[in-house]
């Protein structure tokens, strides 16, 4: 069981997005052992749409390469959507192919992190999503 510092209690939410059916299951295991409520999808368009139904997320894990609609694609469409979720890329491609990165964060993603995910940079990526969630819910709602 992760200590309490690093426990998000279901506070947080996660959508992991990877063709890859091992990759999901990781990511998928690494998120709940950390106490993320987590959803998961195949590519793309999946993303896409499950946010067209109107489910949110804290933070979606965004693989690069897939099927259908690539994560460069979701991204740009999420955003477009006015979908303000922290998105992390997710890539095998090492920050020395930089014409690939580069191109993935400007569709609009707030990191960028190489494959495989362990649960040290999932906590780290947690801690910075559950702060600006922490800050956006302190913000005083104007009553009218």
């Amino acid at each position: 069981m992760a200590s309490p510092s690093q426990n998000f209690a279901s506070k947080l939410t996660a959508l992991v997005v990877d063709d890859d059916a091992m990759t999901r299951r990781i990511h998928q295991m690494t998120l709940s052992n950390l106490g993320v409520n987590n959803t998961c999808v195949k590519n793309g368009k999946e993303a896409v749409e499950i946010h067209q139904y109107g489910k949110k997320f804290d933070l979606i894990l965004m693989d690069k390469d897939m099927p259908e609609m690539n994560g460069t694609e979701a991204t740009k469409q999420l955003r477009l959507m006015g979908i303000s979720s922290t998105i992390v890329g997710v890539s095998s491609h090492s920050m020395e192919e930089k014409e690939i990165v580069v191109k993935f964060m400007e569709a609009g993603l707030d990191e960028y992190l190489e494959k495989p995910l362990d649960k040290a940079k999932l906590n780290s990526i947690l801690h910075a999503v559950e702060k600006i969630k922490e800050k956006e819910n302190s913000i005083p709602h104007k009553i009218e």
